[in-house]
């Protein structure tokens, strides 16, 4: 997955964890397409700050990611779907479906 959209993903699964000032850059620059010079600009502040909060906030994300796995249960949960969806056989049908379950089940 593409760097940009998988920080954009976590950012709308785990952005309200983040300061607002950090959910506002991160925000401008990953899902608005703003540059780091147009962020300091905007925000009265060095293009390296931006870089900086930037740095440090998906940092912030993929910990969070990595100790609640969000996207990785949903990705899970996708993929299982996707199957269920093609699938002919009951039986199986059923045995994804509790897998799902067990996604589902923090």
């Amino acid at each position: 997955m593409e760097e940009k959209i998988e920080i954009s993903i976590l950012l709308n699964l785990y952005g309200n964890l983040l300061t607002e000032t950090q959910k506002n850059y991160m925000d401008l620059y990953y899902n608005q397409d703003y540059s780091l010079s147009e962020i300091g600009d905007n925000e009265n502040i060095t293009r390296q700050a931006v870089r900086t909060i930037l740095v440090k906030s998906k940092r912030k994300l993929y910990e969070y990611e990595q100790k609640l796995k969000f996207m990785e249960k949903e990705n899970n949960i996708k993929k299982l779907i996707e199957i269920i969806q093609t699938s002919k056989n009951d039986s199986e049908k059923q045995k994804l479906l509790k897998k799902i379950q067990e996604n589902l089940d923090y």
